[in-house]
């Protein structure tokens, strides 16, 4: 299991395109992908899930990866999320 923190740069966070780019980007994995958002956990690859989270920009979320492919699946998570997910 790996896990890393990353702030979300969105200006409105993860409303529904960003959030189904993250889920498009965390489906391409084998592991078990969620994120920890005050206190609630998340399934990154249910749009609904992110949706849910009602996260914000400047929030801090902590992506939590299990699996075969944890290493990447984290790396290419976060990068998506700093490179603005296509915003």
């Amino acid at each position: 299991m790996v896990s890393q923190k990353v702030v979300i740069k969105n200006p409105t966070g993860l409303h529904l395109r960003p959030a189904g780019i993250l889920c498009k980007e965390a489906m391409q994995f084998k592991s078990l992908i969620t994120f920890s958002f005050r206190g609630n956990t998340a399934n990154a690859k249910s749009v609904l899930s992110v949706l849910g989270a009602c996260v914000k920009c400047g929030d801090e979320i902590e992506f939590v990866c299990e699996g075969e492919d944890e290493q990447e699946a984290l790396k290419m998570l976060v990068q998506a999320v700093e490179s603005g997910l296509g915003e």
